[in-house]
């Protein structure tokens, strides 16, 4: 550490006074200049290049767990303590979590609808686990409201929609464009959403029905049944809405639209063909 001091004041300060002030000897210091790097070190260097260029990709909100996730994305076998310290020794940080408690009364579940779910948020193939909710997001002209349907296959949002009224059509346009994305109609797929009066419409129920999908409802109180589509909304406002001021609706509608499909989405796709492909090389009959 005090050769690199050294060598970062060359340009201001003669050596020999540093290595006075520091206690080394200057033949020491030049031994330590002409020599060349070790393997681990450049490649430490390397990586901290990589780093550096997704947290900055990423607007400055990924961690190091995070940023370990998307590194073995791409092959890196870094540890995770290895990328925290390289982003920790280069002021590198993520975005964390902001802690609120917050009260939302329940409605009523219909007569026939259970829990379906169970907090099982596992999906071995698409679209036959997809949860759903309603977040609000701050702007000048008041709030926007914003519904998701994810995949849990996946955790790719399929479909979602948004609006500066929480009401039922909010809630009919995201499960349609969902709908875009499923190849077997005839397929049952189980929603589950909470038992916000959006949901226990009686439209949007009769709507369900009719494209076989299979309404199910978290329990009173238990706002972790819903847990999935809970951790998506936290990331959204962590990674972006939390770190804008939003001055007409427009604005928050397209912010929140890239951060869907130009970060969340393929971030989401790489991780689920990097599970295939894992899949595939493990069952392949051996020659």
């Amino acid at each position: 550490m005090k050769y690199q001091a050294i060598s970062g004041g060359r340009g201001q300060y003669p050596v020999r006074l540093m290595c006075r002030c520091l206690k080394v000897s200057p033949s020491g210091f030049y031994d330590w200049h002409k020599r060349q790097p070790s393997p681990r070190a450049r490649n430490n260097q390397r990586l901290l290049h990589r780093i550096q260029s997704i947290h900055a990709d990423h607007q400055g909100v990924m961690g190091r767990r995070r940023m370990h996730e998307e590194l073995g994305y791409e092959g890196e076998t870094a540890s995770l303590n290895r990328v925290g310290r390289l982003m920790r020794l280069n002021g590198l940080y993520g975005i964390p979590v902001a802690k609120a408690w917050r009260y939302k009364p329940s409605g009523m579940r219909p007569i026939g609808i259970a829990n379906h779910l169970e907090r099982d948020f596992i999906a071995l193939e698409p679209n036959t686990k997809w949860v759903t909710d309603i977040t609000q997001i701050r702007t000048a002209e008041g709030w926007l409201f914003l519904c998701v349907v994810i995949d849990l296959y996946s955790n790719i949002v399929i479909g979602w929609s948004m609006g500066a009224t929480q009401q039922r059509q909010l809630v009919l346009d995201a499960v349609t464009a969902a709908l875009g994305q499923r190849d077997d109609s005839k397929q049952p797929v189980i929603l589950h959403s909470d038992r916000g009066t959006q949901f226990t419409s009686h439209e949007v129920q009769s709507f369900l029905k009719d494209q076989n999908i299979v309404s199910s409802m978290s329990a009173v109180g238990h706002c972790a049944d819903n847990a999935a589509c809970e951790g998506f909304f936290g990331i959204l406002k962590r990674e972006r809405v939390r770190r804008r001021r939003y001055q007409t609706r427009p604005q928050a509608r397209s912010d929140v639209f890239d951060y869907i499909e130009r970060f969340h989405n393929p971030r989401m796709r790489r991780r689920i063909n990097k599970v295939d492909q894992q899949f595939a090389a493990l069952t392949k009959p051996s020659v």
